[in-house]
């Protein structure tokens, strides 16, 4: 009973791996319909290049050998089959060419446009979902997995259709020069088409485990050069090597099973055709003898047999190479599968432009169910204030402001600003009114000008520099070899980290916004640097709502209103002032020290150049 239960199952997996498999292969071939006039007329040029190569075998054996060779010796004969087959060449170079060419233009815009859907599915997901994603992982699939399925929709499509023309081909010919003798050549067919699609299922499954492995060095070799620094820090070299090498053998194994796989399939196929090809040898031999064929269409024969075999050969390596490609697309169709968890409601309004009051209304956050960050939460900030948001680490801080721009949404209550819900209206017209600077600051591999113009790409050269100026950044970069066009690195990496901070500044300003979030936004620059910054943000932030999460006790004392949190909640809410008289937590944090700095216990970090 239980044998037949497992046996039931294992029929039942395969059905559904069956139709998993044609979804996939289906939805492949979406991508491909766009291009349907490039596709029939690369179609056009396989099935000439396919009659070309039919025709030669017949010229051969049927004019040159029968009617040239062992008849009548006719010299003009000869030279009119030489010059056909010259001609023949030409023809099949230039249907060759096209054929080539347009599939190869398919798959590219097939594969483009896939990673380009990937990519943008990408940019509307979450930042929750985002974050809990392995950046090493996902970059492997928009690469790894897209170039896996780039091969088969490049040739794989022609090439089934180009391969099954000729063997369709090549049967008929041999059925019509002798149809006993095809008949006990084919024999062997159906064994070998039954040795591919057993093979073809064992493979794909190999190959979504070396995809697998691909995207987990990936992500070793991501996380290990991100956080190179800390690497060094704390002298984790050699364990971090481990880790690579641990799952670059991994990596190596399942490569090797799927080496293995096809080094059986292979020979396989080419034995049994070798058997097929002997009894074509003896059989063949035995009709000349007999009188029943000519020597010349035996010779026809051979040919065709010996063509025979690099269209089964080339059916089973496109075969192996559509189960890799559909390994491939299966991880990518999960990507695309995985609905938009923050999207705009279908009837969500654009925000007008905003005052820039926020209000939290009971409101509860937590990033798993369960666990709740923020508890309760009830704030409500005027437009123009700033509002110091402190409190122990762990305290919700980062998670309060990041519900502004809708990073997350609250899993009870809401947040408005100037009184709608921000679940009600488009995040987009959101956040374009919202400047963020983050704590750890992010700068992209392109020129400072444009790292400054980030989020406004049509701000004038004056817009761009006066920015600059207005945090303390136009002297520096002034200074620099090329100026606005220096390139500032891989995040920033040729900047110190006063600089990014300061570009980071200058780009949030630039945008103009009405809100304006400050995650330690000052921690980085140095006492005279963080002066000028703080001249300049008092008189830009004046209208306008700003957080700031700050550790700095210069920061804290010029806030409009300062929020205390403990534990997802709010403790205390009050001015500096205020909240030493009530001798409650903040006031408790300012005389042990536990979380303010005095200024002069920042150390000084000069305006370096570029390193």
């Amino acid at each position: 009973m239980t044998t037949i239960e497992t046996k039931t199952g294992e029929l039942g997996k395969i059905k559904k791996d069956d139709r998993k498999q044609l979804r996939t292969g289906f939805r492949l071939f979406c991508y491909v319909r766009p291009y349907w006039k490039e596709l029939l007329a690369a179609l056009v040029a396989m099935i000439l290049v396919s009659l070309v190569n039919l025709a030669f075998p017949y010229l051969f054996g049927n004019y040159l050998i029968d009617q040239v060779l062992n008849v009548s010796g006719n010299l003009r004969l000869l030279n009119t089959i030489v010059i056909g087959v010259l001609f023949l060449a030409f023809f099949k170079g230039i249907f060759s060419y096209f054929q080539r060419y347009l599939t190869s233009y398919i798959g590219q815009r097939v594969v483009t446009n896939i990673r380009e859907e990937v990519f943008q599915h990408l940019q509307r997901m979450s930042v929750g979902f985002l974050e809990a994603q392995r950046i090493g992982e996902l970059i492997a699939r928009i690469t790894s997995d897209v170039e896996q399925i780039q091969t088969v929709v490049s040739s794989g499509a022609i090439s089934v259709f180009s391969n099954s023309f000729m063997l369709v081909g090549i049967i008929t010919a041999v059925l019509v020069i002798n149809w006993r003798l095809a008949l006990i050549t084919l024999t062997v067919l159906p064994l070998i088409v039954y040795v591919v699609s057993k093979a073809g299922h064992r493979i794909r499954g190999i190959s979504h485990r070396v995809q697998e492995k691909i995207a987990d060095l990936t992500a070793v070799l991501q996380e290990t050069f991100t956080g190179i620094r800390v690497v060094k820090a704390f002298t984790m070299e050699k364990h971090e090597a481990k880790r690579f090498a641990r799952e670059n053998e991994a990596s190596f194994n399942a490569n090797m099973k799927s080496a293995q796989a096809l080094a059986f399939l292979t020979p396989i196929v080419d034995i049994l055709y070798v058997v097929g090809l002997a009894l074509v040898l003896w059989f063949g031999g035995m009709e000349v003898l007999r009188g029943r064929l000519t020597t010349g269409r035996l010779v026809t024969f051979f040919t065709y047999i010996g063509m025979l075999g690099t269209p089964i050969t080339s059916l089973t390596n496109t075969i192996n190479s559509f189960q890799q490609a559909l390994a491939g697309a299966d991880r990518l169709f999960q990507i695309l599968d995985h609905e938009e968890d923050l999207k705009d409601k279908p009837k969500a309004i654009a925000l007008p432009e905003i005052r820039g009051e926020v209000e939290f209304q009971k409101v509860s956050f937590g990033y798993r169910p369960g666990q709740e960050i923020l508890s309760g939460i009830n704030l409500r900030v005027a437009p123009g204030e700033i509002v110091a948001l402190v409190g122990p680490s762990g305290a919700g801080k980062t998670s309060l402001v990041n519900l502004i721009p809708r990073f997350y949404v609250p899993t009870s209550g809401a947040v408005l600003v100037d009184g709608y819900d921000l679940r009600e209206v488009k995040v987009s017209s959101l956040r374009r009114q919202i400047g963020l600077v983050p704590q750890e600051t992010i700068l992209f591999g392109v020129s400072i000008r444009e790292n400054i113009a980030y989020g406004k790409p049509e701000a004038t050269e004056e817009e761009i520099i006066t920015a600059a100026m207005m945090a303390n950044a136009h002297e520096f970069i002034s200074a620099l070899p090329e100026g606005y066009d220096t390139l500032a690195g891989e995040r920033g990496s040729k900047l110190s980290g006063g600089q990014k901070q300061r570009i980071a500044i200058a780009r949030a300003l630039l945008r103009n916004p009405r809100i304006l979030i400050l995650d330690e936004a000052t921690s980085a620059l140095d006492t005279e640097a963080e002066r000028l910054v703080q001249e300049a943000l008092e008189r830009l932030l004046k209208g306008r709502t700003t957080f700031i999460i700050a550790h700095r006790l210069s920061t804290v004392q010029g806030a409009d209103k300062i929020v205390v949190l403990s534990r997802g909640k709010i403790v205390e809410v009050g001015t500096h002032e205020a909240l030493l008289q009530a001798n409650g937590l903040y006031a408790k944090m300012h005389g042990d020290g536990r979380m303010f700095k005095n200024d002069e216990e920042e150390s000084d970090e000069s305006n370096g150049s570029i390193n």
